[in-house]
């Protein structure tokens, strides 16, 4: 798109259903939980991405095998040195140490590589992410950024992916050596002494019952936590777009109270978050002494009968570490996943809104558009039984000037909004040229329009970028016309680098009125067949309009024209002048015919000019 989002005349108030059916709001309502979603589903999904480097995925694997089974050497080795001691074995014992030793360093640098293959593994999977997040968002209709917290589109951006970079490939690593581990302890256990190993395995149903626990109640507050941040995010990118709204109408203390409430409401979430999910390692060190202690107890009374040896034990009190020790790391790893995965969920939850509607198959590019255009009973709705536009029917001749006049929210943008295609109508037919609208590619369609809004958007870059928005290869010569055609080469010149001046977000070191010229010279640059002109001279002074209006007048020459303006100067001399009303067409025709009329625009037209 060439500008900013489009407004649109009426609030929307239902949100899109994604490809799931799910319904999701943009900042979350404060004091409404939402529910938990698919852990075991989201978690598929986030390693689908990580499955697609297989090579990698598979030497990680090698490795975590590797430092698995030398982990598990340990034990073992140190209990023949304890029977070694025990033997006054000296030879056996270097031999042994030396073995130790070595499973020791081997285990360590097995370690260290997988860490390093996982980081860089996790790091590009991220990156598939964040590119199928933005390239989504790319293909979503204007309707969704209408209904959706900018702040809390970020915060999905930064604050949820950063939350699954850290946590997921140490997840995925730790998950594949718990099952390693604890199936290799296991079976070294039930190798060494079947009673004993009963006696390990005491402490594990009070393992699972304490995660499952604590888990069911931390994964609601994270899920909470991410939405209070996104929520949160919002309030200060709003706060910051609108800081000179908000410091002409004295709201800076009430701004702060706001941000105040949600910080704390962030707190509260988190803390609880925390403290909750805190209480699981201290826990599950209780429960792994407890079962040291049941195996202690076990051990003494067979060694005390002979069943088994001082170094058995010692093997035993190593491997029964390794039994619990993994399910207590994954424990604790499992409330740091519940907030990446919460992040997750939020990532996917606009990853699956539904695009805009594809092209059809049979789909033609629209070549040379003559500018004939014809609503034939057209409707459109935000919600369901609520029409903004009702039974639009109107013709428009190519090279004709058609005027959008009525009050605020009568449906003016809306109506030219159907026309590029930024929304889809409910009903009835929108034809360009003697075909559908929809019979053309989407992409030809919008490359036959010039358009220029209200509220203009600029890029970061140079003046002379934002004018080639929408044709990056005109030539120097070509961006110099089309800035002087609307005289908004008078300022740039004037300023210290000229067209290279390099404009700040949003353009915010220009006034208004220059951005609005900028936004005009694109337009005109971009020489597009037909026209929309959504009050495009609202925001420059009545000197500058009459200048712009002469190049618009020159501009609009043979080429279909929309213009939505309030001043209604400015579109006297339309071929048609349409006063929309509650979503219909109340009244159409010239200027003279209406003001004859003595309608809804003679009474408008009075209303400006004979007080």
């Amino acid at each position: 798109m060439p500008e900013a989002k489009s407004g649109h005349d009426t609030k929307s108030a239902e949100i899109p259903a994604g490809l799931g059916g799910r319904r999701f709001g943009g900042p979350m309502h404060m004091g409404v939980v939402e529910k938990p979603k698919n852990l075991t589903g989201t978690l598929r999904r986030l390693f689908d991405y990580f499955i697609r480097e297989t090579v990698q995925l598979a030497a990680a694997f090698i490795l975590v095998v590797a430092s698995s089974a030398l982990a598990l050497a340990a034990p073992y080795l140190i209990g023949r040195a304890v029977d070694h001691i025990a033997g006054r074995d000296m030879p056996a014992l270097k031999v042994t140490a030396l073995l130790l030793f070595a499973a020791y360093a081997l285990n360590s640098a097995a370690t260290l590589l997988q860490s390093l293959i996982m980081a860089g593994l996790s790091q590009r999977a991220v990156r598939m992410i964040r590119r199928g997040l933005f390239a989504g968002m790319q293909r979503l209709p204007l309707l969704f950024f209408d209904t959706k917290s900018h702040g809390d589109l970020m915060s999905r951006f930064s604050n949820d992916i950063d939350n699954i970079s850290g946590t997921i490939s140490q997840a995925i690593i730790q998950i594949m050596a718990t099952v390693i581990t604890v199936t290799g302890a296991l079976a070294m256990m039930l190798a060494l002494n079947p009673v004993l190993t009963l006696a390990a395995l005491v402490t594990v149903p009070l393992v699972f019952a304490l995660t499952r626990t604590v888990a069911k109640r931390t994964k609601k507050l994270f899920r909470d936590q991410q939405n209070t941040l996104g929520a949160l995010n919002g309030h200060a990118e709003e706060t910051i777009t609108g800081i000179r709204a908000i410091r002409a109408f004295n709201k800076e203390e009430d701004e702060i109270d706001k941000f105040v409430g949600l910080n704390d409401e962030l707190c509260e979430t988190a803390t609880r978050a925390q403290i909750l999910s805190g209480f699981l390692m201290p826990l599950m060190e209780v429960i792994t002494n407890f079962g040291i202690t049941v195996l202690a107890l076990a051990g003494g009374v067979l060694a005390l009968n002979g069943v088994v040896t001082v170094g058995v034990i010692a093997s035993f009190l190593g491997y029964s570490r390794q039994f619990t020790r993994p399910l207590n790391e994954l424990s604790n790893m499992f409330n740091t996943l519940q907030s990446a995965v919460a992040g997750a969920e939020r990532v996917f939850e606009v990853m699956d809104e539904k695009a805009e509607t594809p092209d059809g198959e049979d789909a033609v590019v629209l070549t040379a558009p003559v500018g004939d255009v014809c609503f034939k009973n057209v409707y459109f709705e935000y919600n369901a039984g609520e029409p903004v536009l009702s039974d639009v029917s109107f013709t428009a001749s190519a090279g004709e000037r058609v005027a959008l006049v009525g009050h605020t929210g009568a449906g003016k943008t809306t109506l030219v909004n159907l026309l590029t295609r930024f929304y889809e109508t409910a009903s009835g037919e929108i034809v360009l040229d003697g075909r559908r609208i929809t019979d053309y590619t989407r992409e030809s369609l919008r490359k036959a329009f010039g358009v220029v809004l209200q509220d203009t958007y600029l890029f970061s870059g140079t003046i002379k970028e934002n004018i080639m928005y929408g044709k990056t290869d005109a030539s120097d010569e070509e961006v110099y016309a089309a800035a002087a055609a609307v005289g908004a080469d008078d300022f740039i010149r004037k300023l210290p680098n000229g067209f290279e001046t390099e404009l700040t977000e949003s353009g915010s070191n220009l006034s208004q009125g220059q951005r609005q010229l900028l936004a005009i010279s694109r337009a005109v640059l971009n020489n597009a067949p037909l026209l929309i002109l959504d009050e495009a001279t609202s925001n420059v002074d009545t000197r500058t309009e009459r200048r712009i209006q002469e190049s618009m007048k020159r501009l609009m020459d043979g080429r279909t024209s929309f213009v939505i303006a309030h001043r209604l100067s400015t579109i006297r001399g339309a071929d048609l002048i349409m006063a929309i009303e509650n979503g219909v067409i109340a009244e159409k025709g010239t200027h003279n015919e209406l003001i004859e009329k003595d309608g809804i625009y003679a009474r408008m037209y009075k209303s400006q000019f004979e007080g």
